[in-house]
């Protein structure tokens, strides 16, 4: 594939106005990085869902996929593919057929293996996705056995901006790392999620290490409960995202240790000071850890 910028179509090596992208497929086996077979293991994984709300929604297809990585987080081989689709026992919508590519046909009758796909998971020192706080939530309602597993996410545990990419979007990250693939489908996302993991950085650091580095460190998980409505936008430019969980429906961010103090010294001057016209008088403030994290 070829992407026309300013000129027209030409040779990558003679125009450098065009960039060429190659289609992305992963072997499995020996990467050829790294200088022996990578002594720890981590798994990716990606759901295709009817709904955006676990609530109301259904899994209808997964795809997880191993990989090895040793002490310097270089993925040194990569394990077999394997992906379910599941009948949700319901038609699809057409804007889930229109982004998946799936059709009712290709879901019927078909079933998740739980007890495999609850083994692959458990194999691993850590799961990860590219957005682990959508991706979570729905594994461990569809697989309880494999609950309470140490979770990472190659999104927002990776800083893409500091290695020259704009945006946090899997496939957009893709496209800038040189590849396409066929987006909104479990085991293409989990081999782009894969290969992305692989990008070093001008040091030479691969994105699986800063992710690893990034998740283990403990953090605090901060909610605004019973902030006043009018705050929304100063805690959207905070960072704080809206979180529409059923249960929940408040705004919250994740905040590392040393940014805890001063994270509770703004949300007093501005969100439950009296004149912010707050509904409590403080945040619920939560310790979290790979086993608890994108709950």
């Amino acid at each position: 594939m070829r992407i026309r910028t300013q000129g027209g179509l030409a040779d990558a090596a003679a125009k450098e106005d065009v960039r060429v992208l190659r289609p992305l497929r992963l072997s499995t086996g020996a990467t050829g990085d790294g200088i022996a077979r990578g002594s720890h293991v981590g798994v990716a994984i990606d759901v295709e869902t009817t709904s955006l709300l676990v609530e109301t929604g259904k899994v209808i297809e997964l795809a997880i996929r191993r990989f090895r990585y040793d002490q310097d987080g270089i993925i040194t081989d990569i394990d077999e593919a394997y992906e379910w689709r599941e009948d949700p026992g319901e038609p699809l919508t057409d804007e889930i057929k229109a982004l998946t590519r799936l059709t009712d046909a290709d879901l019927a009758g078909q079933e998740i293996d739980e007890d495999d796909a609850t083994r692959l998971l458990q194999s691993a020192s850590f799961v990860v996705a590219h957005n682990a706080s959508f991706d979570r939530a729905w594994v461990e309602r569809r697989l309880p056995r494999a609950a309470g597993l140490p979770w990472c996410c190659s999104m927002r545990q990776i800083d893409w901006r500091s290695r020259g990419f704009d945006g946090r979007v899997l496939g957009f990250l893709l496209v800038q790392n040189g590849f396409y693939h066929c987006g909104h489908r479990a085991s293409s996302d989990v081999d782009a999620l894969i290969q992305l993991l692989r990008h070093r950085d001008s040091d030479g650091r691969t994105g699986l290490s800063e992710m690893i580095a990034t998740g283990s460190k403990p953090s605090w998980i901060v909610r605004a409960r019973g902030a006043h409505f009018d705050r929304k936008d100063e805690l959207r430019a905070r960072g704080y995202r809206w979180d529409a969980t059923v249960d929940r429906k408040v705004w919250w961010r994740e905040v590392p240790d040393e940014d805890l103090v001063p994270e509770q010294f703004w949300l007093a001057a501005n969100v439950y000071a009296a004149e912010a016209r707050p509904h409590k008088i403080s945040p619920e403030i939560v310790r979290v850890t790979p086993r608890t994290r994108f709950l």
